[in-house]
């Protein structure tokens, strides 16, 4: 897979630690925290025992001595960053060394211990994370992950406009490495899981269709200042590149704008047509809402992604005034819907995937997504032309999908008429000259698409005039007595009788509509 736009590419890397190609000097502070590393504190938050609480329980001893030491851990994880800000090495090692003790012996313990909430250790982890990526000295840098740019961006030296896109992208992200999130984070993980297996199809599907409209969509996102990875994280999971995708809920377009909020990002209606199913128009009017959110939530990007998901007013009276809140602080997670805490970690690990597929066992397949365009020689409609070009240049699932994305604005069941322009992938350009323009393929699909349907003719219901009565028998049923009369219906009668549950009885006198 070609390096991404946007994104700085890690070198090459075992398990989830991600590693710049920039490599700075071992410093033996960094090697105390290799030694010692943060993902093996949330193993043990996976084992079976009840970490999370029923219900509002007042907290045992234990369980507050535990809350304790992480409150405990976190203070001496920020101490050890202090010191280590201020040139004092060996005191920062020593404090360092004691933190991530503590950190993975609460940990260890939460899987034993009633009431415990995993997600207030991922609220922890994820705010010691985003402490660490500050403005360390350069070869002072905890992780090895920063690079100096970033850390003077932290430090107010820079602004972020006068970053490149790939130092932007990452700062995005909250100082956070996603390969770091992924390796610590349950949730995140658990997608991961998702999209690698009963997933997969829609993550495959979503990429190919990303990459013929990528053309359209990554310029909105380039010009915003966002990154790629992003981008193609909420197209799969929200539409899964289906252009016009509509959901039960009246999200429209491939990135799955609710009207009000895409009237407000410039998404009306333009002849007719909902500019929510314009790839283009969506992707300049999600980034301008991102943009928004991250502003508002301080550059917090799962707050964002969670806000895009369960609205951003409901995130804003969550949030309230501490922008710095992690989305796994249960005061947060615990507030949201089923569907937002699944969204944000999906998303996250969709765009990961995205960027190093490798590192999963996960090959894309390879896509020329250039773009090109065809006018036609003879009439056709968009069906039509799939079936022409088959499974042309190896599209085994035919060229419906694309076409239709490509070509949002038209039915795909209505012929256009010769010297119509339409927008195919160019490596499609000669596939229609020697396929759709003369021979036995335009010829076949024509007659296939002009084939009739017989429809089926319901007799019309008789119409009722005036009313008579009957006398129920025993035996009658309401079903029995409108056999009788060769009109009407059960729901008629029994509107006509004010039944309930269609209930009479032997020796009632039903009225009866009078039919021709």
């Amino acid at each position: 897979m070609p390096p991404r736009n946007g994104f700085i590419e890690p070198a090459r890397r075992a398990g989830y630690r991600g590693r710049f190609t920039r490599v700075k000097p071992v410093m033996s502070l960094r090697a105390a925290v290799r030694s010692l590393p943060l993902v093996l504190l949330v193993a043990a938050l996976a084992l079976p025992a009840g970490c999370a609480s029923g219900g509002a329980v007042k907290p045992s001893v234990p369980l507050n001595a535990l809350y304790g030491q992480l409150d405990q851990a976190s203070k001496d994880y920020q101490s050890a960053l202090l010191q280590a800000r201020t040139g004092n090495r060996q005191a920062s090692q020593r404090t360092l060394v004691q933190s991530l003790d503590r950190l993975q012996q609460a940990a260890a313990r939460c899987g034993t211990t009633a009431g415990c909430e995993p997600q207030r250790f991922y609220s922890v982890f994820d705010h010691l994370l985003r402490l660490k990526d500050g403005d360390f000295d350069d070869d002072l840098d905890l992780s090895g992950d920063v690079d100096a740019s970033q850390a003077a961006l932290a430090a107010g030296k820079t602004g972020a406009a006068s970053l490149p896109q790939a130092q932007r992208s990452v700062i995005l992200l909250r100082g956070q490495k996603l390969s770091e999130l992924i390796a610590m984070n349950g949730p995140v993980k658990a997608a991961l899981e998702d999209w690698l297996t009963w997933r997969r199809p829609n993550l495959m599907e979503a990429y190919v269709n990303y990459e013929y409209l990528r053309y359209q969509m990554w310029p909105q996102y380039q010009q915003a200042d966002l990154p790629e990875a992003l981008l193609f994280g909420i197209l799969a999971k929200e539409s899964g590149g289906k252009v016009n995708a509509v959901s039960r809920s009246g999200a429209a377009g491939p990135l799955q704008f609710m009207y009000a909020t895409g009237l407000r990002f410039g998404l009306g209606t333009e002849n007719g047509f909902d500019m929510r199913f314009d790839p283009a128009a969506s992707a300049k009017a999600n980034a301008a809402y991102l943009n928004e959110q991250l502003k508002i939530f301080n550059n917090n990007l799962e707050l964002t992604i969670a806000a895009y998901n369960g609205g951003e007013g409901h995130m804003r009276r969550l949030v309230g005034d501490d922008s710095s809140v992690s989305f796994y602080d249960p005061r947060i997670y615990d507030q949201l819907s089923q569907e937002t805490r699944d969204y944000v970690p999906a998303v996250l690990a969709a765009a990961w995937l995205f960027l190093h597929p490798d590192s999963y066992n996960l090959k894309f397949p390879r896509v020329d997504g250039r773009p090109g365009s065809i006018v036609l020689k003879r009439p056709a409609s968009l069906s039509e032309l799939t079936v022409c070009l088959g499974s042309a240049r190896g599209m085994d699932d035919g060229w419906f999908r694309t076409l239709r994305n490509l070509n949002a604005r038209l039915d795909p069941r209505v012929s256009q008429p010769a010297g119509t322009q339409l927008q195919v992938p160019r490596l499609l350009e000669k596939a229609y000259a020697s396929r759709c323009v003369d021979g036995p393929w335009p010829i076949l699909a024509q007659d296939l698409h002009s084939a009739v349907v017989p429809q089926v003719r319901t007799p019309p219901v008789p119409v009722a005039r005036g009313e008579r009565r009957y006398r129920v028998r025993r035996g009658d049923t309401l079903i029995s007595i409108v056999r009788k009369l060769h009109c009407s219906s059960v729901q008629e009668i029994a509107d006509m009788n004010g039944l309930r549950h269609h209930r009479i009885r032997a020796g009632h006198t039903l009225k009866l509509p009078v039919c021709e």
